[in-house]
C-alpha cells in the first residue's frame, strides 16, 4: 500500500497542472489504483499482466492486435508480456482457425482462475471507490469518460466533432 506521504495532493489553485483535465484523469487513476495494483503485485503479477488477464476474462481468445488496444499497450510490448505469462502457465497462443496468420491468446485454467478472482476483487475495489462518491457521480463520471474515449479513440487521428452540449459534472463546494 502507498504511504500517505507518497501521495500528491491536487490543489485546485496550483495553476495549469492542478486544473488540467488530462493530468486530473491520470492522477485520479493512479491514486485510485495504487492499492489494488499493490495487491496485484502480491499475487505475483505485474500490472500489465493483470490488464491482459482482465481483458481475456471478458473475452477469451482475443487476437493480439485487439488485446494490445484493450490492454493499453504497444503490440511489441504485449508480445513479450504474453511470452512471460505463457511461461507462467497463465495463457497460451493458438493460430486463428480461419486465418492461420493471426494469433489468438487464450487463458489456461490457472489464468482463468486467477483472472476471475482478481476481476472479482477489482469490482469490490471499484465499489469501495464509488461508495465514497456522491449519489450519481460515478454514473456521470463513467458517461463522461466513455464520451471522451469515443471522441479520441486511440490512433484515430481524427479531431473531435463538436457535441450538442457539455456533460455537466457537479463539483463540490470548497
Amino acid at each position: 500500500m502507498a504511504k500517505d506521504e507518497d501521495r500528491i495532493e491536487i490543489d485546485r489553485n496550483a495553476g495549469f497542472v492542478g486544473d488540467y483535465l488530462l493530468y486530473l484523469l491520470a492522477a485520479a487513476s493512479d491514486a485510485a489504483s495504487t492499492d489494488f495494483h499493490a495487491h496485484v503485485r502480491e499475487q505475483g503479477l505485474r500490472v500489465p499482466e493483470w490488464r491482459i488477464l482482465a481483458c481475456l476474462s471478458d473475452e477469451d481468445g482475443q487476437m493480439v492486435t485487439q488485446l494490445a488496444q484493450l490492454a493499453l499497450m504497444e503490440q511489441s510490448h504485449l508480445t513479450k508480456i504474453i511470452d512471460h505469462m505463457a511461461s507462467k502457465g497463465l495463457v497460451k497462443r493458438r493460430s486463428d482457425e480461419r486465418d492461420r496468420r493471426r494469433v489468438r491468446v487464450f487463458l489456461t485454467p490457472a489464468g482463468r482462475e486467477l483472472g476471475g478472482r482478481l476481476v472479482d476483487e477489482a469490482q469490490a475495489h471499484e465499489r469501495a471507490i464509488i461508495a465514497r462518491l456522491r449519489p450519481g457521480e460515478a454514473a456521470l463520471l463513467k458517461d463522461a469518460l466513455r464520451h471522451i474515449h469515443a471522441l479520441y479513440r486511440a490512433g484515430s487521428g481524427v479531431a473531435p466533432a463538436p457535441v450538442a452540449g457539455p456533460v455537466k459534472l457537479e463539483t463540490r463546494a470548497t
